[in-house]
């Protein structure tokens, strides 16, 4: 953690890695949440109305957290305004990193179980990777090469599961794996734009974005629900998965990792990622009776091999 931690006023690492953790708790239980709430609402208007609620909050927490040392860029981007360059690009950026990626992780869930969606999100440092090679901004070399290949080889094992079991479908893998690419395709094109934003900046005026991209979504799926009393209807499930998704699992979350990107890598952070597919697999299993296969366990052992071959300095 080096510089970052001999800081006054650093927390020590056991602050930090309980905060890691917390993170990893937080958007595991989500694929729970999201689960628990497409079985009272339909999944467009579940991810929709996460969306619009998400972006509420963003609006006190890029205020008032503007005002912390931590965000400090924040407070000098909120003084110097934003542009109609920039709304250009937070449009965009929020299409990908919201709309889509948010979206996509909803109706995915419907149709597919927890354990296929954590692996297949779980990949997202391979999809990035994929795209920044595509695009030219990274150089493909042997370990990456190798790496892919052996976490799609992965997917693939983890994608003929479907054959065998009746709690997953291959089309809810597909809609899962499209908003994985989303979020992907907006790292690789938020790393063209980042040294002009702070992170909180960026964050917040994404989800603000996405959610006037799906407002219209979120309109419709509130007039198809109908009266007033079917609105009461809704059980109190429901409207907990939506505020778990929306003050939990975005704005919360996003504000911790942030937090601790002031004293971690962002190569450190991430690796969480190794531990997201195992902690929601055990939750689904635990909360939702689901079952895991020998099939499932290989593809994601392979997938998140992959994933270390490439992340690995050392082998």
């Amino acid at each position: 953690m080096g510089e970052a931690t001999a800081k006054e006023g650093s927390p020590g690492r056991a602050a930090i890695a309980g905060s890691v953790g917390l993170i990893v708790l937080i958007w595991a239980f989500n694929f729970i949440a999201a689960k628990i709430g497409v079985r009272y609402l339909p999944a467009l208007a579940l991810a929709s109305f996460r969306v619009m609620l998400a972006a509420v909050l963003m609006v006190p927490v890029y205020l008032l957290g503007a005002r912390q040392p931590a965000f400090a860029e924040a407070a000098r981007t909120q003084k110097r305004g934003i542009s109609w360059g920039d709304l250009g690009t937070f449009t965009y950026l929020g299409f990908f990193s919201v709309a889509v990626n948010q979206i996509c992780f909803t109706v995915g869930l419907r149709y597919t179980s927890v354990s296929h969606a954590a692996v297949i999100v779980g990949m997202g440092p391979i999809y990035t990777m994929f795209l920044a090679v595509l695009l030219g901004i990274e150089q493909a070399n042997r370990r990456k090469i190798i790496g892919m290949g052996v976490a799609f080889a992965g997917l693939v094992v983890l994608a003929s599961d479907n054959l065998r079991s009746s709690h997953s479908s291959l089309l809810g893998d597909v809609i899962a794996l499209a908003g994985a690419l989303g979020f992907a395709t907006y790292v690789v094109l938020g790393k063209r734009v980042a040294a002009r934003y702070d992170s909180l900046t960026m964050t917040a005026f994404n989800h603000f974005a996405g959610a006037l991209i799906v407002l219209p979504v979120a309109v419709m799926q509130a007039r198809s629900i109908g009266s007033a009393a079917k609105w009461r209807a809704i059980p109190w499930p429901a409207w907990a998965a939506v505020m778990y998704m929306a003050v939990f699992a975005s704005a919360a979350a996003y504000l911790l990792y942030f937090w601790l990107l002031r004293y971690l890598e962002a190569s450190q952070l991430s690796a969480f990622t190794y531990a997201l597919p195992i902690v929601a697999t055990l939750m689904g299993i635990a909360w939702l009776g689901e079952r895991a296969s020998w099939v499932q366990f290989l593809g994601g052992a392979i997938a998140l091999s992959g994933l270390y071959w490439i992340e690995s300095k050392h082998g």
